[in-house]
């Protein structure tokens, strides 16, 4: 009976350790070499005694990222490839600008919860829980409020206001990811038949054509 109680243990923390977002350090800090060609989950750490100061520092973030695009918004990431000793930290920052009316389109952090803060202007914002209830929740946001988005699930920023608005997000990986789902849906490559697509979505088939044409 112990030994199974034992086994049951080791399985609990092994799946623990298999789904957590980033793998935890086991020193002070691990730089990751971007240009080492070992494949591994994240990156293989820089020798300690290499690192220096500009490992963990990033110098720009007060720039406004460019909106001149369809959604008319831009997002500025700050992950282990631009700070290298982000690496087995699991944490990660973004910075959002968006023109009026501009929108980062509904999508998911497949690796990452992120915690936004509006600095600028006033943004609409909410996420869409699993199935079957598919809820959805949503918040106006101002200067200095804050709203949380949870793993995995799709959610979306739009700028509810007439001026420009600027937001700043912590993710909880060092490589948060993102799928913006009319991206992937509309503009897979090459292209998911549109019969799939139709069916899934119930329009005609000249609609999906013409969505997918404009990715």
């Amino acid at each position: 009976m112990a030994a199974h109680f034992l086994f049951l243990a080791l399985l609990t923390l092994a799946s623990s350790h298999a789904i957590a977002s980033d793998p935890s350090q086991l020193q002070d800090f691990c730089v990751a070499d971007l240009n080492s060609d070992v494949f591994v989950n994240g990156f293989v750490c820089k020798d300690p005694k290499q690192a220096k100061a500009e490992d963990f520092f990033f110098s720009g973030l007060d720039k406004a990222g460019d909106t001149g695009n369809k959604p008319g918004s831009n997002v500025t990431l700050i992950a282990v490839n631009q700070i290298p000793g982000l690496n087995t930290l699991g944490i990660s920052l973004a910075r959002l600008d968006f023109a009026p009316n501009g929108v980062i389109p509904p999508h998911t952090h497949p690796r990452a919860t992120e915690i936004l803060t509006v600095l600028e202007g006033t943004l609409y914002v909410g996420f869409v829980t699993s199935n079957p209830n598919n809820q959805l929740f949503t918040k106006v946001l101002n200067k200095g409020d804050v709203f949380v988005f949870p793993q995995g699930l799709i959610h979306f920023q739009f700028n509810y206001g007439k001026t420009n608005a600027v937001a700043l997000s912590g993710l909880s990986s060092q490589n948060p990811g993102v799928i913006l789902v009319p991206n992937a849906v509309f503009g897979a490559k090459p292209p998911i038949f549109d019969d799939v697509v139709a069916k899934a979505f119930q329009l005609d088939k000249k609609t999906v054509d013409w969505l997918q044409a404009q990715f």
